[in-house]
This record gives C-alpha cells, structure tokens and sequence, in this order.
C-alpha cells in the first residue's frame, strides 16, 4: 500500500513476545479502531527536502527551528504535508543506525497534516505548533498510538487517551509522528542509557560507539539528528537534561510542580513524587521556550501540579544577575573540556553585566549522600511494584539492578526523608543569594557502551531533590567530537531566567550543531 508519498511494506501478522530479546525495531503498530493493531515497516523515500528560507543559518526544512516551520506554515511557504513527510524521510534514513523512534503513526500524521493545511487554506484560528512535527518518549501516553514504557507487560497496550502534555501540544497544532525509545519505566537503562528488552539500545547520533545517555535518550538522539522538531521528556535524576547533554540539544527540567505528569508512566504520587518533571526537548533554547507556556500548568488530576506564573525569558536582563558557577561538586571531578565550557559562560555573562562569582553550596557532597541514601532507602520497592502492576514477567537487567530487596525499617527512612528537607532547606539558604548557577550536566561526555560508565558524574540529581528549574544547551565540545552541554539552574518558580541565560550561551556557542550520520 502507499502511504502518503512514503513507501510503506505491509504486513497482517502480529506477534507476542515469547523472550526478552523480541524486537520490533523500526516498525509501527497503531489502533484500528478499538483493538486491532497493524505492523508496517518503513522502506526509504524520495531524496532530501530543501525548504524555502526563512531565516534560518540553513535551509533544510528539517533543521527549522519548531518556531520558525510553525511560521512558515502560517505564512503558506511551506505545507505540513510536506514537514511531514521530510521528517518520516529523515526518521527512515537515521533510525536503523540509531534505533531512537520505536512506533510510528505516519499514515494519522500524514492524515493530520492535511487537515491542517485545510485549516491553513481556510484562514482557521491556528495554535503555535500548527504543523509542526513531533515524537513523544514512550512513557508517555498516546491516544490510539501503543505505548509501552519500555517494559514487555505493556508491549501491545494501546491507550484510549493522550497523556496532559500530549493532549496540550495536539492541541496547539502538533503532529504526533511516533514515540521514542526509552528505558524500562524510564529507570532500567543502567551503563547503556537507553536500552529496553522490547526494542533495545539507542545509540548516539554523533557517534554510535557511545550512549544517548537516559533516560529521554531516545527523545534526545533523533531531536538532534533531525528526526523530529522536539520531544517531551521525563526527568527523575537528570534524564532530560542528561540526554540533552548527550546529544547537543537544548532543554529544560522545570521547577516542580509546574507540569503535570498524568498519563505518564510510572506516574505521580508517593514520597519521591516531586523529583519527577516533564520537560521539551528541541535543538534551539526558542522552541523550549515556546513549549513550555503550552504543558505547563494544573490539569486538576495531578495532584502535585499547580498553576504558578511562568516568566518570559525575552524579558529577562542579563546585566545584574547574581551568577553562581563551579566547576567540581567534589564528588565528581569532571574533564578540562567540561570546566572549560562552565569557566567560559561564566566569562561571557560576566561581560555581559552580571555578577559572577565561583561558588558552590557548602554542603553539597553531604546532602548529594543524604539524596542517594533516600533512593536506596526502599529497595527497589516501587520498581517491584510496577512490574507486577503491568505484568511484566522479565525485567530488564537495567532495572533489576535498582532491586535490592534491603529495606530500611520505617522509623530510619522516615530519618531519612527528614533529612532531605534539611537539605532542601539548607540549598533554598543559600541559593536566594543567587539568580543562577551555572555547572556541569555531567563530568563527562557520553559514555561509551563497551565501557561501564563512571559512578556519580552527574551533577542533575540534587536539583531533582531540590526541585529547582534547571535548562541544558550545548555549549562545548570534547576532543573526540561529542557535545558538551551546560546545566543552569535557577531558583524556584525562576524557569524563565534559565531559558534566558541558556538563549544567551546559545548565541554565543551556535548550540546545536549538525551530527554527521
């Protein structure tokens, strides 16, 4: 059968998973109706797509900002069909290297750019997104579209209803092109960042010997390899902002509370409900920008999500910011290049009119000890749990790591958990002399997958314990040609002074840059 302009291969069968290493890599299995469920797989269509220009340093129409094809949409110059069907190409050319979009719905999308050109032809009301492609993380929710969070109990579940922030986005005139890959409930990546037994690993797009880190690596790799406009992630202990890094895109955790997680897998609620955020990813700090007024605010069924004022990061003065920055959290001493890239924002900002200062929280290493010791703390409980909630059978070894079965008696995780609010509070003491810290996402580039990767080189985790907004964008490079992302947290409720900061390193850098696959 065709497909819109794209070739497709058909096929009637469908199969259960009968061992952990069943794959359905590079197909698509999308609802007919209620239940039934078709397998296509993508063969490659039509040569590359130039766009007309419109302002962008190139060209391509792929490589548009979301912000800049939404309004070539608007302004006729270009049709969504034709987003549509560029990116369904570029999906088809990288994802066998990369294996980072594990369920397509391009037929819908197709369907749906159509109508949306319609609307355009009709001079319709149009939201921001209008047109403007998209993939979803897995853990995500998709009406009609299966979602699995990476585990084998949900293989061919199909959900009735969008997750909040998918719904958000749709609505906002966003076309859903297919889901990216994920570790198991987001948590069983392990060394390998993205990696499940359903589809299994995800590999970097600048370079396939290394990770896409986790656990939004499916999210960050095919974002940075043209493969989608932007994604949403989920961020438990840095896997927005660590795949970010990973794969040179811009990004953002923001402050707790602000986004609501309903439809998300695992979902809200328990004592570790606040580490856990939704956040976009997108090649350019302007698209994260314009998504999140979009996701953002209470949806009256998460329970911990509330409608807080979001700032506007254009309006945001550089001159007079009070900036924090380290280079070493003394738990993990990052390479030359990664101080480098911190040591240089700092410099740019301190030209700028800020007042930058090197600094960091005199308790971090103890309170970065007290956050791992909550984790811990349970046992690997709350995995056990959802494994038995979906009927997964076998878990990924990624995941089974995280089971230890030692549990702290009641009385020392109660300990425990009030510990974390000292540390919370001592961090708020300190940081209100601050308007930004600048840091490290990680000491080290992307790992490489034949090596374990280093223990504690993230500097995301404690801002998840903090809940503190924090945003990515690229601002260095390694030696060998991997991207160097910067972290820059700000206070609570304060997602608009990051985005502004990480916009002015990004001016200064070129933030993304092209990966050569």
């Amino acid at each position: 059968m065709r497909d819109g302009n794209i070739p497709m291969k058909t096929s009637s069968k469908t199969s259960k998973p009968s061992q952990p290493g069943w794959a359905v890599n590079r197909r698509h299995f999308v609802a007919a109706g209620a239940t039934a469920l078709g397998a296509m797989a993508i063969s490659k269509g039509g040569g590359a797509w130039a766009a007309p220009a419109v302002g962008e340093a190139t060209d391509e129409l792929i490589y548009l900002s979301a912000t800049k094809l939404a309004a070539a949409i608007r302004l006729k110059k270009v049709s969504a069909v034709e987003a549509v069907q560029a990116y369904l190409r570029r999906i088809d050319e990288v994802n066998p290297k990369i294996n980072a979009v594990v369920t397509l719905c391009a037929e819908r999308a197709l369907a749906e750019a159509k109508a949306a050109d319609e609307a355009v032809a009709k001079g319709a009301k149009l939201g921001p997104l209008h047109g403007v492609p998209f993939t979803i993380k897995d853990s995500l929710e998709t009406a009609g579209v299966r979602s699995t969070s990476g585990t084998l109990g949900r293989a061919f579940y199909v959900p009735a209803k969008d997750a909040t922030v998918v719904a958000r986005v749709r609505a906002a005139g966003a076309i859903l092109l297919g889901k990216s890959n994920t570790p198991e409930f987001t948590m069983g990546g392990g060394s390998r960042g993205t990696s499940n037994l359903l589809y299994g690993q995800t590999y970097n797009p600048y370079n396939l010997a290394h990770s896409p880190a986790g656990s939004s690596g499916g999210a960050g790799a095919i974002v940075a390899a043209g493969g989608a406009a932007f994604d949403i992630g989920s961020d438990l202990g840095g896997s927005v902002r660590m795949p970010c890094h990973a794969n040179g895109v811009a990004g953002i955790k923001p402050t707790s509370g602000r986004t609501p997680r309903t439809g998300h897998v695992p979902g809200y609620g328990g004592l570790f409900d606040s580490w856990q955020q939704l956040g976009p990813l997108a090649r350019r700090v302007e698209d994260v920008a314009l998504l999140m007024p979009i996701i953002c605010g209470e949806d009256m069924e998460d329970a911990f999500c509330y409608d807080v004022p979001l700032g506007d990061p254009s309006l945001v003065k550089l001159s007079g910011l009070r900036v924090a920055f380290y280079v070493d959290n003394g738990v993990f001493t990052p390479t030359p290049e990664t101080q480098a890239t911190v040591k240089a924002a700092a410099g740019w900002l301190r030209e700028a009119g800020a007042e930058v200062r090197e600094d960091i929280h005199p308790n971090y290493k103890s309170d970065y000890e007290i956050s791992n010791k909550a984790r811990e703390a349970e046992g690997g409980a709350w995995q056990v749990r959802l494994l038995k909630r979906y009927g997964t059978v076998v878990a990924d070894p990624g995941l089974k790591q995280r089971i230890s079965g030692k549990y702290a008696a009641t009385p020392d995780f109660l300990e425990i958990m009030e510990e974390v609010d000292h540390a919370r509070s001592r961090m708020l003491q300190w940081v209100k002399n601050y308007d930004v810290i600048l840091c490290p996402v990680s000491g080290v580039p992307a790992a490489r997958l034949d090596q374990p990767a280093p223990r504690d080189a993230n500097y995301t985790r404690i801002y998840n314990v903090t809940g503190w907004p924090g945003s990515v964008v690229r601002a260095g490079t390694s030696p060998d040609g991997l991207p160097i992302g910067l972290q820059i947290v700000g206070q609570p409720w304060k997602d608009d002074v990051t985005l502004a900061v990480a916009k002015f390193i990004e001016e200064r850098t070129g933030g993304w840059k092209k990966p050569s696959i």
